[in-house]
């Protein structure tokens, strides 16, 4: 490459968007020597977690629903059933585009009960919500799934 292509480089903390689209040139170009390894690892690892995050975000809300329409039925409506319905198919859209994830269902599900059941407590007042998720995962993305 030449001198002036090197000094016209992107550099990863100047402009992200930038320096990807850059990389992936190079990459496709097979320019192996110019490639930012140590900076694409980080970012294929960023996506990862970013997956794994939307998966504990989306559970989390969806436990939230599921407690308060359990501990408040004068409550229940139509927001909260959009709601539930609303996370399942988030939630079946992030299995679907990384189906690797299903396998650490029941660990999430342990953890994103725990915010979800303080943050229903801190909504709702009532403070008998079980300790433990007291529902299977199939149950929490039953389509008919409602707490009685």
């Amino acid at each position: 490459m030449s001198e002036a292509a090197t000094r016209n480089r992107v550099a990863y903390d100047d402009d992200v968007v930038a320096w990807a689209e850059e990389q992936a040139r190079l990459l496709r170009e097979g320019n192996w020597a110019l490639i930012d390894i140590e900076n694409i690892a980080e970012e294929i690892e960023g996506v990862a977690g970013s997956q794994k995050s939307e998966l504990r975000n989306r559970l989390v809300i969806l436990l939230q629903h599921l407690l308060k329409w359990y501990y408040q039925p004068e409550r229940q409506g139509r927001s909260w059933t959009s709601t539930i319905r609303e996370q399942r198919r988030a939630i079946a859209d992030v299995l679907d585009d990384s189906p690797s994830l299903r396998r650490t269902l029941p660990d999430v599900l342990a953890r994103s009960y725990a915010r979800a059941r303080d943050k229903a407590l801190e909504e709702t007042g009532v403070y008998r919500m079980p300790e433990t998720c007291p529902w299977a995962i199939e149950q929490v993305m039953s389509p008919e799934f409602l707490p009685e």
